[in-house]
């Protein structure tokens, strides 16, 4: 089963209610109307009243639910709950009458208040813009250090190296994290690799050295990290540091980390930094022709992923469907 069809699957056994928070946008309002058609997710569509066009409309005839934020029945309620979470950081009750009407701030609401389990945006909207609100209303997880993303991605046969599901991290957030926090990305991005594949991570702290071959702070940061790890999840299967080719080819493997049970077959790749996780997925998507699927956020209370701003309706589909997976039971 292709990874994407394995997705929608598992998110139709367990179905939760995902926002869609730029209804105006049609790609929206195509994927909203192919996650119900599909039985997917349960799917809420947001849109302001000056944005109502055919496509919601036809949304309404196909009985999904559609918020016009102004007109809604609980815009005060998420007014006032927006003012408690705030006022300590010196929101007024003027400023949060204003965000309120923001449908990126209306869904985050909606999922802290349990009206709906995940929101995804992007599509129309900046990144920043995305993560602001969840980060100030759903929060990080608890005992979860940072937030950061991941992307999932899926080689072909025909490549060069071992086809297969991977996770790169952190590819989108986390600029130049230390020892602390490369250790939480290595973690979290294990933990949804685990949760979207059903695969065992094996996890590679990548670097430009190997078992000690260069010398410098950079890899003394990584190695730190592994340590880290293996100190508070000592069953993971994480190694480092690793050059990028022992790490995922066996025949390299054997001569630079022979010992290593990640060596060779790690399916998890963490990146000391963002510069490098950004370049090393791109380089793989176009080189390999790889599927990308991400940025996808992790370590929130609550699921909220970020859309690329040149996605098509079918990344929608995707990443709600991968944001439904998030959700804890």
């Amino acid at each position: 089963m292709k990874f994407l069809d394995q997705i929608l699957s598992l998110a139709k056994q367990n179905k939760k209610t995902i926002v869609l928070a730029e209804g105006k946008d049609n790609r929206i309002v195509e994927a909203a109307s192919e996650l119900n058609k599909n039985g997917i997710v349960n799917v809420i569509v947001l849109v302001n009243e000056k944005d109502v066009n055919e496509g919601i409309k036809r949304l309404r005839n196909e009985n999904i639910p559609v918020i016009i934020v102004e007109r809604s029945e609980k815009l005060n309620i998420y007014r006032d709950l927006l003012f408690d979470l705030r006022q300590s950081k010196g929101l007024t009750k003027e400023e949060a009458d204003k965000l309120v009407l923001d449908t990126i701030y209306f869904g985050a609401l909606m999922v802290k208040n349990n009206d709906a389990d995940g929101m995804v945006a992007g599509a129309i909207t900046a990144t920043s813009n995305v993560l602001r609100p969840a980060l100030q209303i759903i929060k990080t997880a608890p005992n979860v250090k940072v937030v950061s993303s991941f992307f999932l991605m899926d080689i072909p046969q025909h490549s060069a190296v071992k086809a297969g599901m991977f996770a790169f991290s952190d590819c989108g957030l986390m600029v130049n994290p230390n020892a602390e926090e490369l250790a939480e990305i290595a973690i979290q991005t294990a933990k949804s690799y685990d949760t979207l594949t059903r695969n065992e991570p094996r996890v590679a702290m990548l670097s430009y050295s190997t078992y000690g071959s260069a010398k410098g702070e950079l890899i003394d940061k990584v190695v730190e990290a592994t340590q880290k790890v293996r100190s508070r999840y000592p069953n993971l299967k994480i190694d480092g540091e690793l050059q990028l080719d022992a790490a995922i080819v066996p025949e390299v493997a054997k001569l630079k980390a022979p010992a290593s049970n990640v060596a060779g077959n790690a399916n998890v790749l963490i990146f000391p930094d963002l510069q490098a996780g950004n370049i090393g997925y791109k380089l793989v998507e176009r080189f390999a022709n790889a599927e990308a699927y991400g940025p996808i956020t992790q370590g929130l209370n609550k699921p909220v992923n970020d859309l690329s701003r040149g996605c098509n309706y079918r990344d929608v589909v995707a990443v709600a469907a991968i944001t439904a997976l998030q959700c804890r039971n």
